[in-house]
């Protein structure tokens, strides 16, 4: 691990073009770096914004290469980078986030096990390489549960609810991708997330926790702050910073979390970069995730956290932008930010929407009433 401090005016390579390198990128060239990314596609929502752009699939060492050749640090803003790929790197550039939180973001088995060694909750649980393992461990976890694939999946995809026995049948076809788990359904009555910076120094801080609203396993509404007790808070914001230590995080985790009735959190998912659900934070914190992830892998000293005020973040998927659009000029307050993609595609995320306010339930009041959002 590198504790060099990259200065403004150096370049940081950003592999991933999506709309997470982009809000990076914007927010390195606020502060006066040059920005460098990898990506397959020619105009990706990051390559808008960047000084080089490297036109290469994920894998492709060449482009790898390149990327690093031109680039000060290296940071990304995914987490299924080709394991290759993240070797050479990690031996021939400035990657001061390392490999072994990404590789263990990556696999599933891998983190659940990570999670509890760092004496954190994840719900129940069984590593599950058969279709004798699932209907075994079914029995043992009860029902309902979950089976997620081991690797790979997002925004629902990879996963199937196994509500009852019958339910086994149609869920081993996530078998044929490999390795699953299968998770004890948890009863949650809210899903929250903790955003933790910690840059190579071992200097951390936290965004305030954030309740979010899901709708067909899509982030539909982020809220800050999370309509939780100040128990629940500490206990989440407690969770975070102990699996950032215990990782030895440089630069952001995302940990999403399950809430019970009881307060009782259970670890749900990390992801080690920026995440859709800080996005609250550009406007809404005095420091946003994005500088901050700069700041931590350029070894610079971490910003405020502080809430300035209360806000909902809403995403603008490819049904929506239209409505946005015809919307644009009725209103004054909000923050709207688009990412560039062409193609509005249905349940494709194009940008997101927020919203600051004296209350969040304000907030949700105004989103409702645009009926832009309606079911």
């Amino acid at each position: 691990m590198s504790n060099k401090t990259i200065l403004p005016g150096q370049t940081i390579g950003i592999i991933g073009g999506g709309q997470l390198g982009r809000m990076m990128a914007l927010s390195a060239r606020a502060m006066g770096y040059g920005i460098a990314v990898l990506d397959p596609t020619e105009d990706s929502p990051c390559g808008q914004v960047a000084d080089y752009k490297i036109i290469g699939s994920y894998d492709d060492l060449e482009a790898i290469s390149q990327l690093a050749a031109v680039s000060d640090v290296i940071t990304y803003e995914f987490e299924n980078i080709d394991a290759a790929a993240l070797e050479w790197l990690c031996s021939q550039a400035n990657v001061p986030q390392g490999k072994s939180l990404l590789e263990t973001a990556q696999d599933r088995v891998k983190e659940k096990a990570a999670i509890v060694n760092a004496g954190v909750q994840v719900a129940p649980y069984a590593v599950i390489n058969s279709s004798d393992d699932l209907y075994s461990e079914s029995e043992q976890i009860g029902f309902p549960a979950v089976l997620k694939t081991a690797r790979g999946g997002y925004d629902g995809k990879g996963q199937v609810v196994v509500r009852n026995k019958q339910d086994i049948e149609k869920a081993l076809v996530l078998l044929e991708s490999g390795q699953c788990i299968l998770e004890k359904w948890v009863s949650f009555t809210k899903e929250i997330s903790v955003i933790v910076t910690r840059n190579t120094n071992g200097e951390t801080a936290v965004f305030p926790v954030a309740e979010n609203i899901h709708r067909d396993n899509i982030l539909h509404q982020t809220i800050a702050p999370a309509r939780i007790s100040k128990q629940a808070e500490e206990r989440a914001i407690q969770s975070a910073i102990q699996l950032a230590n215990a990782f030895e995080l440089v630069g952001t985790l995302a940990v999403e979390m399950f809430l019970t009735e009881n307060d009782t959190i259970y670890i749900n998912e990390l992801a080690p970069r920026p995440h859709n659900t800080g996005h609250y934070t550009i406007e809404a914190c005095e420091t946003s995730q994005f500088e901050q992830h700069v700041r931590a892998v350029c070894n610079l000293p971490l910003g405020s956290t502080k809430l300035l005020k209360s806000a909902v973040m809403v995403n603008i998927l490819g049904e929506h932008v239209q409505n946005v659009l015809e919307n644009i000029t009725e209103v004054t307050d909000w923050k709207i930010h688009l990412y560039g993609k062409k193609e509005p595609k249905v349940k494709r995320k194009m940008g997101h929407v927020t919203i600051l306010s004296d209350s969040v339930e304000d907030a949700i009041a105004e989103i409702k009433k645009s009926l832009i959002w309606e079911e």
